[in-house]
């Protein structure tokens, strides 16, 4: 058990201990929720909870839980009685009492079932006794952790200590201790990060590492180690994430083990040990600062801590371990503007200012000094910024303000995870949003939230900036002294290129003398060219780092011929190396906006507005921006070409927000989708008078265009066609148009739509605009390119197959006359809300999904989208839960799929733990797809991208390394298609 904070002396039941809580915005509907929750229960309980709750806060937090957080209303709603235990205990005495006594029972149960009955109904109660203890003040943040952290350790301890009694039984291993037969076994199981420090947030998962140490094992032996500890685990890992009815205990990650895509999910302490001696990076050292035995042989582990002590705890800080610590700060630095960090969609966890800059605070100066002074050798991340302070590393109000901001984002981190035990560390996208979780964080408003919040913020990135004040983000502090200008002839400059990875060294030299001594427009000016040659070493390494680093010097080579002004870009460049190591990123990283900006580097001057990294332009600010671009084009061809090159730069401009990590990848969904619906409505419009100047118009003519696919539901991504819809009607008394060049009713509304269709597609100088699929149409290919209105309707109402459905639930007005929207809204709602059968439905959305896979394939780990548990097994879920429950429950509906999840759940129309499992890897896909989009022109190869794209996906996926994400990404694809074949079937 971690020590527990100084609790209430006088030991009084929880209720009365209440010091905090929620502001109920609104009170009464949260009353009325709990008098008709009291009514549906026996009376003397309705008693006995009524007289709980008139202690001072007690009712408003359970209002405060009624409003705010369906996840813990749920746990309180469910068992009353165990309700009325938690509010009367003394919490300490209770938690401890309810992990002695689970441990007790499981060391009697007699199946696995019951073992993980038990568990679960331990994780049920601690989580409801943790979280009144948080939420109404009773415990300090730290205690909260602690208490966390011991029910994971005696999860793991239980599950692990039944499997090996188990295994004793079978007569495959022997055990002294027939209750601990893990003493003696060489099982190793290390708790790694937040769980090896005690620190474990309210909805996270638990890093284990498992080795064991072959030479020590109490096996059988005839029984091959590797096997048998694999087996073992995997089963502890079941027992605690399988979901049931009762929900999981907790999801459990092994991927900080050596090279996860590769290895056993248990390793030999020998290969363990040969491992991190020849190729253990930076992070896996900084995470095993944390690292704690936590189960499995106590010795063992100790011994193979200490046989690791080397390993981490370098005696002398040499000059690569100096580099090894700037290169761990650069890449978990992400590129930053000079703006106010925005509120809203914040990560408190990674973002600008949050925990892990705190935490990185920390474990940078014990990696540094934690050989030569051992009192740095500490775990919790409070504890090593106090050990910190009295060693004189850093100052005591250093501490103190650290201290303070740690504990307070902590604190809005566990609240964000209460509302549905999500492992979320982002603030809503929304201001509304904010304002209710502020209520449920004990804040009047959003201001005065967002002032404390914003104040922790700016402490944080004030401390963490001084820590490396001198530091060298483009690395060049690092690099031999190097005649860049010697050109091809020199032997030393020739062996530094190919060193660094470029495969043509001979061609690169001689491109970077042209640099230096060539007739660049760009570089007439003295000035700029002196900022310019300061900083081409650094400009060489990142772009020997990309994907492909020959192809990156020549995309840099177009880029700078392409300059005509470019002295106040260069001189930005040379004095802000952030801006540097973007430039090196995105034509390293990403050869879609490297050739964009070689071909037009004007659209780099986004970069140079302040504005850049402050939040992302609504739809109000674009159309704005857009009107400023058109506003003096001299003809229909100009004006084509003013749209590209918007286009195209707010493209680039997106995309570099997702290469750096600055957005969201459902903030750049919506930002794209923003500026193709502005695109398109101000095609339309122009499309519209220019083909009337040419054929007149149509009495009573209207037409409309609806966005289908990732369009229609604002998903859409840098490489994202526009799949639409056009509709139209008119007059039907008077059809013919009544220009020079008239045309017929539906003659006319097809050529209108093919002119419509090359605006976007015609190639002009600034190249294609977006190309578009309008197979959604009714009919497919086989109809027409435009349908009436009435027409649309009935087909979907007559003929539509069920995967026409499907895709309709995506379907959105973006471009029409009010009236008209109207109208055609009504239509698709009427369709997705009509009742429908739900055995036939699912047949026809397994039978879709199955014949995709027939013809393009579902094996591909990375094709993120068609895998077998990718995106489209969770779209086709959210589909066929629309198609089959909208008659009964319209507001499920929603374009968005992670709405639909979502609603779904609110809805009870899908299991707590399923809507979990498919909003986080909808959100993993959406990230790495974001990315992938960016960077990859074809298919995702692993074994041939760089060091770059592969850092930023594993940045992207929130991993430590890419063999984690890979890791990561198999299991979530396999608990996906668990989910869709329980809810939709597999055939």
């Amino acid at each position: 058990m971690n020590a527990a904070a100084p609790g209430n002396a006088d030991r009084q039941g929880l209720a009365a201990r209440f010091a905090d809580g929620p502001r109920v915005a609104a009170p009464q509907s949260a009353e009325q929720r709990l008098t008709d929750w009291f009514a549906e229960i026996e009376p003397a309980q309705a008693d006995a909870l009524n007289a709980l709750l008139g202690h001072p806060f007690a009712r408003d937090i359970l209002r405060g839980i009624a409003e705010f957080s369906p996840y813990l209303f749920e746990l309180a709603r469910a068992d009353v009685a165990r309700l009325i235990r938690i509010l009367s205990c003394d919490p300490e005495s209770h938690l401890a009492a309810l992990i002695e006594r689970t441990s007790r029972e499981v060391l009697a149960a007699g199946s696995e079932a019951d073992v993980m009955h038990l568990l679960r109904r331990l994780k049920a109660e601690a989580a409801l006794l943790i979280a009144l203890c948080d939420i109404g003040g009773v415990w300090p943040v730290m205690r909260v952790t602690a208490a966390l952290t011991d029910v994971a350790v005696a999860s793991v301890q239980s599950a692990l200590r039944y499997l090996l009694r188990q295994e004793v039984a079978r007569g495959r291993m022997t055990a002294d201790d027939p209750e601990h037969p893990e003493i003696g076994s060489g099982l190793i199981v290390l708790a790694m990060g937040k769980m090896g420090a005690g620190e474990l947030n309210y909805s996270s998962d638990i890093d284990l590492i498992v080795f064991f140490d072959r030479s020590a094992t109490s096996l059988a032996e005839d029984i091959e180690p590797q096997p048998f500890f694999v087996r073992v685990t995997q089963a502890m890992a079941r027992m605690l994430q399988q979901r049931s009815g009762e929900g999981y205990v907790f999801r459990v990650d092994l991927r900080l083990r050596p090279d996860p895509a590769s290895t056993q999910v248990a390793i030999s302490t020998d290969a363990a040990l040969h491992y991190y001696e020849r190729e253990g990076r930076t992070w896996e050292r900084a995470a095993m600062i944390k690292a704690r035995p936590c189960a499995g042989d106590p010795g063992a582990g100790d011994a193979l801590l200490a046989e690791l002590a080397p390993f981490v705890w370098r005696k002398h800080l040499d000059f690569a371990a100096l580099a090894d610590v700037h290169d761990m700060k650069r890449q978990m630095q992400t590129y930053r503007g000079q703006s106010e960090i925005s509120v809203e969609g914040h990560n408190v966890k990674v973002g600008r200012g949050g925990i892990r800059e705190i935490e990185f605070f920390a474990q940078t100066q014990q990696l540094i000094a934690g050989g030569r002074h051992p009192e740095l050798r500490v775990r919790p991340t409070l504890e090593a910024l106090n050990v910190l302070a009295n060693s004189n590393w850093i100052t005591y109000e250093a501490r103190d303000e650290l201290t303070t901001a740690y504990e307070f984002l902590r604190r809005v981190e566990h609240r964000l995870q209460m509302i549905a035990d999500e492992q979320t560390h982002s603030l809503p996208e929304q201001a509304e949003a904010v304002e209710r979780f502020a209520h449920f964080f004990g804040y009047e408003n959003r201001e005065a939230f967002a002032k404390d919040l914003l104040g922790h913020l700016k402490t944080v990135q004030s401390h963490y900036g001084k820590l490396f004040e001198g530091d060298d983000p483009t690395g060049t502090a690092k690099l031999p002294q190097i005649d860049y200008g010697a050109g091809p002839e020199d032997a030393r400059l020739i062996e530094h290129l190919a060193n660094l990875g470029f495969k043509k060294p001979v061609a690169v030299a001689g491109t970077v003398q042209q640099w230096i001594t060539g007739d660049y427009r760009a570089l007439r000016v003295e000035a700029t060219r002196a900022a310019f040659l300061e900083f081409i070493p650094g400009l060489i390494d990142g772009l020997a780092h990309a994907e492909e680093p020959d192809d990156a010097v020549a995309a840099f080579d177009r880029f700078l011929g392409a300059l005509q002004r470019g002295g106040r870009l260069i001189s930005l460049l040379s004095q802000n190396r952030d801006l540097v190591a973007l430039v090196a990123l995105i034509l390293g990283a990403a050869p879609r906006l490297g050739d964009m900006l070689a071909r037009q580097p004007q659209i780099m001057d986004g970069l140079i507005d302040p504005r850049f990294f402050g939040a992302m332009p609504d739809k109000k600010e674009l159309s704005e921006r857009l009107a400023t671009t058109l506003q003096d084009a001299s003809s229909y061809e100009d004006f084509l070409d003013r749209l590209r090159l918007f286009g195209q730069e707010s493209l680039f401009l997106i995309g570099t927000r997702i290469l750096s990590g600055t957005v969201s990848a459902q903030h750049a969904s919506v930002a794209f989708a923003d500026v193709a619906e502005g695109i398109v409505h101000t095609v339309h419009g122009l499309v519209t008078d220019q083909f009337a100047a040419q054929y007149g118009r149509i009495k009573g003519q209207e037409t409309a265009i609806i966005a289908m696919g990732r369009l229609g539901s604002r998903e859409m991504t840098a490489s994202s066609d526009l799949d639409l819809i056009l509709l139209y009607d008119y007059d039907h008394e008077a059809p013919d148009s009544d220009g020079q060049r008239s045309l017929h009713g539906a003659q006319y509304f097809a050529r209108f739509t093919q002119r419509l269709i090359s605006a976007f597609t015609t190639r002009t100088n600034y190249g294609v605009l977006y190309e578009v699929d309008m197979r959604l149409r009714p009919s497919g290919r086989a109809g027409p390119v435009a349908s009436r209105i009435d027409s649309f309707a009935d087909y979907q109402e007559r003929e539509a197959w069920t995967w026409e459905h499907m895709a309709l639930t995506r379907a959105r007005v973006i471009s029409a006359a009010p009236h008209v929207r109207e109208r055609i809204e009504a239509i698709i709602r009427g369709v997705l809300t009509r009742p429908r059968d739900a055995a036939s439905t699912a047949t026809d959305v397994a039978d879709m999904r199955r014949a995709i896979a027939l013809e393009k394939g579902e094996n591909d780990v990375w094709d993120l989208k068609l895998a077998a548990g990718g995106l489209v097994d969770i779209d086709f879920i959210a589909q066929y839960l629309q198609l089959v429950h909208a008659a009964a429950k319209p507001e499920i509906l929603s374009v968005s799929t992670m709405q639909v999840l979502d609603n779904a759940a609110r809805l009870g129309l899908l299991g707590h733990s399923e809507a979990e499992v498919l909003r986080s890897a909808a959100r993993l896909y959406h990230d790495l797809t974001q990315i992938l989009r960016l960077c990859v022109i074809g298919k995702f190869n692993p074994e041939t991208a760089g060091e770059d794209l592969l850092r930023v996906m594993a940045r992207a996926g929130d991993t430590p390394d890419f063999s984690a994400l890979e890791a990561r990404l198999r299991e979530t694809q396999s608990e996906v298609r668990r989910v869709f074949n329980a809810i939709v079937g597999g055939g």
